[in-house]
């Protein structure tokens, strides 16, 4: 199975057709049919890490201050119960727990995979964000779960590069200040030459204003981590950094390249400002 890093932005792509959705859409329709969808999304940022190992995950809307419309969104799609022992036996000696009950498929997995697979009849599983280890640790999760690849498994980050709300500018929809260009542009270099590398970002100039807090960047060490034990070059899905501060690059890695480009309708609403999730408020 391929796998993505996704630039995912605000709640608001879910009910917007621009060129970002475009190419989850696009990127959805060229993927293999999955037994199941491993999504590692910015928004269950916890004490632990976990899989959600529930048979019907519930559809949280985990914002505020948006429109009806989007809290009337559900994304039915069942859970796959036995993927959790899979997981933790590939993560060990780091370990992974089963929940049951606390958490479902929250707006970084829904908003996309509306896209992706607007049918919601592939099983979808969530792996939680450990707030209490490092970016290594992550990017060697990530590693170690690409096994799941060759038994069907399409895995997909959900978050930011680039994602600082307090620095957001309302008045550039579709331009990104040049640290955040900057920064957007150093973590795609490591990406395609030396993945395993990419925990070094944290090193970078621009790192304190891009990544201000690492809830939206840690999947992408996921992503990398991947990259890493496979060898692989990820193809660019499509870059944009907007509102200044916010970089909705998105990358694949295994599956036939697509690249969505066009110079109309670029913005992608404006972020998840609301969210009572991001401590950078």
């Amino acid at each position: 199975m391929p796998v993505a890093f996704i630039g995912h932005g605000s709640p608001l792509n879910a009910l917007e057709s621009n060129r970002y959705t475009q190419a989850w859409a696009a990127f959805g329709k060229s993927a293999p049919t999955p037994r199941a969808i491993l999504s590692i999304s910015a928004h269950w940022f916890i004490n632990a890490t976990a899989v959600t190992a529930m048979p019907s995950p519930r559809t949280i809307h985990d914002f505020f201050g948006f429109p009806q419309e989007l809290f009337d969104v559900e994304y039915p799609a069942p859970g796959l119960p036995e993927l959790t022992e899979e997981i933790a036996d590939l993560a060990r000696p780091k370990w992974v727990g089963g929940d049951v009950d606390s958490w479902g498929i929250d707006h970084g997995t829904w908003s996309v995979l509306t896209h992706m697979f607007p049918n919601a009849d592939v099983p979808v599983v969530q792996l939680s964000l450990n707030a209490f280890k490092s970016l290594e640790y992550h990017l060697e999760l990530g590693a170690k779960l690409a096994a799941l690849r060759d038994s069907g498994v399409l895995i997909v980050g959900s978050g930011n590069i680039v994602h600082n709300l307090r620095m957001l500018d309302a008045g550039k929809p579709d331009e990104g200040f040049d640290w955040a260009k900057r920064f957007d542009e150093a973590a795609g270099e490591l990406l395609r030459e030396r993945p395993g590398d990419t925990p070094s970002l944290a090193e970078h100039a621009d790192f304190a204003k891009a990544v201000p807090t690492p809830d939206h960047f840690i999947p992408m060490m996921h992503f990398a981590g991947l990259l890493a034990a496979a060898g692989e070059q990820p193809d660019t899905l499509v870059t944009g950094v907007n509102y200044g501060s916010l970089s909705m690059t998105s990358y694949t890695a295994g599956a036939q390249h697509l690249s969505i480009t066009g110079s109309e309708d670029h913005s992608a609403g404006l972020p998840d400002w609301t969210d009572p999730l991001n401590t950078n408020l």
